[in-house]
């Protein structure tokens, strides 16, 4: 979460704040809500709520997010195999490929074992 943060293209979020709420319902109850709170092209990460309304709302396993992070699947793919679910701007949800990129490892090659 904390990398996502740091890398996020805020150029391609709305100019109005944003609050992204990443839920991992797997995780123990500490460790399984995060918010990512845009505004004014500097974002700010919560492991608690920070109390605005929650524009989207990322629904799915810390290995789904981990994957698209990492290069190894898409948005696309893991909506569609209903491994993540996004609610709430539809803008915010069709775009999220783009403002969330990916890690700077997902570009490394695989090496083989």
């Amino acid at each position: 979460m904390w990398d996502m943060r740091r890398s996020l293209d805020t150029s391609r979020l709305p100019p109005r704040r944003c609050t992204i709420q990443f839920l991992y319902p797997e995780l123990s109850a500490a460790q399984k809500s995060w918010w990512l709170v845009v505004d004014n092209g500097k974002v700010d990460l919560c492991n608690f709520d920070p109390g605005y309304d929650v524009d989207l709302l990322v629904e799915g396993s810390l290995r789904s997010m981990t994957a698209i992070w990492m290069g190894l699947t898409t948005i696309r793919q893991e909506t569609d195999a209903e491994t993540l679910k996004l609610e709430g701007d539809r803008g915010l949800a069709h775009d999220m490929q783009e403002w969330l990129g990916l890690s700077v490892f997902a570009k490394t090659p695989r090496m083989r074992a």
